[in-house]
């Protein structure tokens, strides 16, 4: 489904009929809204959110170091997991809470009386700000732990409290449920166009998109807090069953429309910029040519990956056979001439930004059903669909799927290691371009074994688990920082999250 990205921006008409005084509403058309429209306040919300978790930014989103999917060429600082040097943690939390909840909050605002939304479809409308706004919420605790939740986004209050993450999370939880049962199926959503994600305006089906979005996010959620509450996490994903994306289709995406600056982030990072910052990790590029790479703690698959040469472009090096994937060394300087670097379909200003794809849903089903979780199929069927699912995603094959599935080290009856092996590391390839969401897949799993990168920075000694809170917070709410901090065990990267049990 493409999903144009269109930022409209409304005009307020006013009439120029000569009248005896200026008081009154004679210079004012009464069919135009007297404020901002709250189509605009969810349009500039999703843009924010999708190119926030979709960034390649080094000022913001340096989690496709931490994955190991790129190395740094010049500047290796990030790849090291230094959060200070360019304050990421407070240009995400920025990102997140200034610019995308404070959108969302005024279009909660705005929708009761915004004339431009029908009445039969406000409460639809309602309901997906609501359903952005729980993701952002549990982007935020999944990110930094306890942080300002019921006291925050208040102007009149510039130091809220922190609250218990865990408390949030189940609070985000219970949202999700009221808001799923809001959605009136009969009724399209109403927010036309400005509804990036699943933009029209007068289709229904739009409205089915937008509920099995909120189940893929159950669902998600659920395997989340798995670890911490397994009976609360079987009931809600036993739930989900036969609600969620179930094609390729379904994706929730957000495609941009290629005029700067509403392209995709990566084209800004890799194209527009002109610059060469990024080349693809040995880590990643070893296992996807089927061979044993520098780390220990990733299978080794002895056939090539059909994503390959959709995720990289080949190395250009004279001194290299034609059509070579090379990757280069994590927390190092890389050269910018002789290794990989990032493929042609993550160049295209267009390229969709994803939130939650096809294939993380039905790896997340696969995942469900080792642990027990009653949501239809088998682990294999759904393993298998969802490596199909990502392999067609990047424009690979139905015939090049089944050849790689056949494999006896990527099979699911014959592939070495537990379940969280086998579906973490299909989870680490399919979410390459979902890096965020890659880093919460793997620290719920903690597969692929991951190396840790060369040089750390401060002495760090595991990839970080967390972000630190940003240093405007302990500067500006330092008691509450502080509570915090000590809440959660220590504001450090090595912090597990109340849900990272292992």
């Amino acid at each position: 489904m493409k999903k144009l990205l269109f930022l409209g921006v409304s005009a307020l008409a006013l009439t120029t009929s000569c009248v005896s005084s200026l008081d009154d509403s004679y210079n004012v058309n009464p069919k135009s809204s007297g404020s901002a429209l709250a189509s605009g306040f969810i349009a500039n919300a999703e843009r924010t959110l999708v190119r926030t978790v979709n960034s390649a930014n080094v000022n913001l989103n340096p989690l496709r170091f931490y994955m190991q999917y790129w190395v740094a060429t010049d500047y290796p600082n990030e790849s090291q997991y230094d959060l200070i040097t360019r304050a990421i943690p407070g240009g995400y939390w920025n990102a997140l809470y200034r610019d995308c909840l404070t959108d969302l909050r005024a279009a909660k605002t705005t929708i009761p009386t915004d004339i431009t939304v029908p009445d039969a479809n406000k409460a639809n409308a309602l309901a997906v700000e609501e359903v952005l706004e729980i993701y952002t919420w549990a982007n935020l605790v999944e990110t930094f732990g306890n942080i300002p939740y019921s006291e925050a986004l208040n102007p009149s209050n510039l130091q809220p409290k922190y609250e218990d993450q865990a408390a949030i999370y189940a609070d985000l939880i219970s949202r999700l449920d009221v808001v799923i049962s809001k959605f009136d199926t009969s009724a399209p959503i109403g927010l036309g166009a400005n509804d990036l994600i699943f933009p029209g305006t007068t289709a229904a089906a739009t409205t089915a998109e937008w509920i099995k979005f909120a189940n893929a996010m159950k669902l998600r959620m659920a395997l989340v807090i798995a670890d911490a509450d397994p009976a609360k996490a079987k009931t809600m994903a036993e739930a989900t069953a036969g609600k969620l994306p179930s094609s390729n289709a379904d994706a929730v995406d957000l495609t941009f429309n290629g005029t700067y600056p509403n392209t995709n982030p990566l084209y800004e990072d890799l194209v527009r910029s002109g610059r060469t910052d990024f080349a693809g990790a040995n880590t990643f590029i070893n296992p996807l040519n089927g061979i044993a790479g520098p780390a220990t703690g990733i299978p080794v698959t002895g056939v090539i990956d059909p994503r390959l040469n959709d995720y990289f472009n080949p190395a250009t090096s004279t001194a290299l056979p034609a059509g070579t994937y090379v990757g280069g060394t994590e927390g190092t300087t890389n050269s910018k001439t002789t290794l990989s670097q990032p493929g042609a379909k993550l160049r295209a200003q267009t390229l969709p930004g994803v939130l939650v794809s096809y294939a993380q849903v039905e790896l997340m089903l696969a995942e469900a059903v080792e642990r027990g979780f009653a949501v239809g199929g088998t682990a294999e069927s759904h393993y298998n669909a969802g490596v199909t699912a990502s392999i067609l995603e990047w424009g690979g094959t139905s015939a090049e799927a089944t050849t790689y599935l056949a494999a006896p080290n990527v099979a699911y009856a014959t592939a070495p290691g537990t379940y969280k092996q086998k579906i973490g590391y299909q989870y680490w390839v399919a979410l390459y371009n979902q890096p965020v969401e890659s880093w919460t897949q793997w620290r719920r799993l903690d597969y692929p074994q991951l190396p840790l990168a060369a040089n750390p920075a401060n002495g760090i000694k595991v990839i970080p688990r967390r972000f630190l809170y940003p240093t405007t917070e302990q500067n500006l709410n330092g008691a509450n920082y502080g509570e915090a901090a000590t809440a959660i065990g220590g504001d450090d990267v090595a912090t597990k999250l109340f849900w990272d049990k292992f």
